[in-house]
């Protein structure tokens, strides 16, 4: 039986709670009743709204100062009561009278029982466009009356300042503070966030002060971390060793497959950066020679793993040039790593696809997201014969100092919770690696999707073609048009055909991170064409314009399978929300990458139609050979996943040996 968690720090909690490692375990105890079956969840939702609902009345005609007093008799209950379905019911009750008052809308049923579902350590699996922003509140807003500090964590800088003012009227008339933690701040700024009873906030800046706080607890057991603790690790300021959370109580997560399975293939890694003269002759020395061998004879592509291998004959050419250059040069191991990691930077890694050239710096690009990604940094040199590559000042060699993966920081909470439209195709993973299961939220109107049968072209020309044919018939007939592609080279290219056409069109890519929400957000216009990356905009209500519904509402054409279903799936639920008309398809080419990653040439040569006939596939075969690679690139990345895991265990482990873990 878990214990009830404490509103406040104290001597139960310490000044600082989180679970221990491995405390919230993904397996289910011997002792667990199974999952109850749907209609008895559907019996036990029922009755949770009928609570909530049975509060209406009484709260409508309250004063604002009778709403504060009910306030804070709830609170004590609250906080005492360890969220039992009574006073969770009357505290949602009350959220929904707030936001009736300062928004003019209050939570549809559906929301309550994905807010009940969150605050429940679960997922909730809400469709896109089910109204997830107001869905948060509730669970938010409960917790945080209940005297526990709320994290929500959501994609991105701009979500989280628009959510924080959204809602911000609603939080204050339920005597809630809000704050928001996002990239520019400084460590004041961010602790003033830290210390309101609701941050919003992204992972990465969560998680990032996290290790920053790790560093001021552990005890200064060299000079160099005696000088990091004294230190913001990003500018070198002078900064007093302060603590930045206040613990973690609960973390909310909105688009909770993205931040907890497509965003977790990375560890978070605080370091300090030097520039070495000699790394640098290293780093240009291995881009010479990686220049001078030839492919197919001195290394091949290997393109299922993002990496270049040399051949026996490229050893052999590597040791001959290597000869006269001395140091590391001399071991093979070295000279063989850094030389096949030049060739992946110069073949593998390709600008505006893997990152772009942003005020002099390498900026890499979220291969899963499509959004830039500031502040990562590829390892082992990588990124620093990328610098070279394309001329940019370097950023020199990396110490390690603390990391941590999603996998292993968010199971730390106290409390965890979250949702997405797309949760199913994960569920395992979620349940072993974070303890968490999920529940299915019904919709709130019956879906008017329109799937249309998927195509696939011989040729990437031909599918090119082919989107820009269908644009058309779309735009004529005054239907709003989203297109979801595969990279920012892919946007630019489809963007430079629809140009070549007269077609009036937007292209949003990891270039206009900043703006892509109001770009998004207009895409329901009548004859809107909006050209997009992956999943840009998530997050963001597309509204259908007036006469829109009646031409069958907005279409959705994908132009990539991705690496997940669940990404697909995303693009998807664009159109067709709360009821509205919409439809799907998806153009594929033999020559995308992920169908050419897994299928050989030759295959693909002896199944396509006669060259330049512009015909598709059979419809069977072409979904057969889109599919297979999209299942075997799921099961790859789950294996990175769980060895990823493993590693950042391991390498915790180093750095608490070097005094340098917690």
């Amino acid at each position: 039986m878990r214990p009830a968690v404490l509103a406040h720090p104290g001597i139960a909690t310490g000044p600082y709670p989180e679970r221990a490692e491995g405390s919230r375990s993904g397996k289910t105890p011997s002792w667990s009743l199974p999952r109850a079956p749907a209609r008895v969840e559907q019996r036990r939702n029922g009755a949770f709204l009928q609570r909530v609902h049975a509060h209406d009345d009484s709260l409508r005609g309250l004063s604002d100062n009778a709403f504060q007093a009910r306030l804070r008799e709830l609170r004590a209950r609250l906080a005492a009561s360890s969220f039992a379905e009574a006073p969770t019911a009357e505290a949602f009750a009350l959220v929904r009278e707030a936001a009736r008052r300062e928004l003019g809308q209050a939570p549809y049923d559906t929301q309550l029982i994905a807010g009940k579902i969150m605050l429940g350590n679960q997922l909730a699996e809400m469709a896109t466009g089910e109204g997830k922003t107001l869905t948060a509140a509730l669970a938010a807003a409960t917790a945080a009356l209940a005297g526990m500090p709320v994290h929500l964590v959501t994609a991105n800088d701009y979500l989280v300042t628009r959510d924080a003012q959204l809602l911000g009227p609603v939080y204050r008339k339920l005597g809630l503070s809000v704050g928001t933690v996002t990239r520019p701040m400084d460590q004041a700024q961010r602790r003033l966030g830290y210390g309101c009873d609701i941050t919003y906030c992204t992972a990465k800046e969560l998680v990032f002060d996290y290790l920053r706080d790790r560093l001021v607890r552990r005890a200064a057991s060299s000079d160099l971390h005696e000088r990091v603790r004294q230190m913001d690790v990003e500018t070198g300021a002078a900064a007093q060793p302060r603590l930045l959370l206040r613990g973690l109580w609960v973390a909310l997560i909105d688009e909770a497959d993205s931040i907890l399975i497509d965003e977790a293939r990375t560890p978070l890694v605080l370091s300090q950066s030097r520039v070495n003269p000699q790394q640098q002759r290293y780093v240009r020395d291995a881009l010479a020679i990686a220049d001078r061998l030839r492919l197919g004879i001195d290394f091949r592509i290997d393109a299922s793993a993002g990496a270049a291998k040399l051949t026996e004959a490229g050893r052999a050419a590597l040791a001959a040039q290597a000869g006269a250059l001395g140091g590391l040069w001399q071991d093979r191991r070295h000279r063989d790593e850094i030389v096949a990691l030049a060739l992946a930077a110069r073949h593998v890694f390709l600008r505006d696809r893997h990152y772009l050239v942003h005020d002099g710096k390498i900026v890499m690009i979220d291969q899963t997201t499509g959004r830039l990604a500031p502040g990562r940094v590829w390892s082992r040199g990588l990124h620093q014969l990328i610098e070279e590559k394309e001329g940019c000042a370097p950023t020199g060699e990396t110490e390690t100092i603390a990391q941590i993966t999603y996998q292993r920081f968010f199971p730390r909470y106290l409390r965890l919770g979250g949702m997405s439209g797309t949760l199913a195709e994960a569920a395992v993973e979620l349940r072993s690696v974070y303890g968490l299961r999920i529940a299915r939220v019904p919709l709130r109107k019956p879906s008017q999707r329109v799937y249309m049968p998927t195509r696939v072209f011989a040729s990437r020309d031909e599918k090119w073609q082919a989107v820009v044919e269908r644009i058309g018939e779309l735009s004529r007939a005054g239907r709003p048009v989203l297109i979801g592609t595969d990279s920012v080279a892919d946007s630019d290219e489809l963007g430079r055909r629809l140009s070549a056409q007269g077609a009036k069109h937007v292209v949003l890519n990891a270039r206009h991170d900043a703006e892509e929400a109001a770009i998004v957000a207009r895409a329901g216009e009548v004859g809107s064409v909006v050209v997009t990356t992956n999943m840009a905009g998530r997050g963001t209500d597309i509204v259908l314009a007036s006469g829109v519904r009646e031409r069958g509402g907005l279409h959705v054409i994908c132009c990539q399978h991705n690496a997940s279903g669940r990404i697909d799936r995303q693009l998807q639920g664009r159109c067709a929300r709360q009821g509205d008309p919409g439809s799907v398809e998806t153009i594929l080419s033999l020559e995308d990458t992920l169908i050419s990653r897994y299928w050989p040439a030759w295959l693909r040569a002896a199944l396509s139609p006669r060259p330049g006939s512009g015909r598709p596939l059979a419809t069977r075969i072409g979904r057969l050979l889109a599919y297979l690679p999209q299942q075997l690139e799921e099961r790859r990345q789950r294996n990175e996943r769980k060895a990823l895991l493993a590693n950042d265990k391991q390498a915790d482990r180093r750095l608490s040996f070097a005094g340098r873990g917690e």
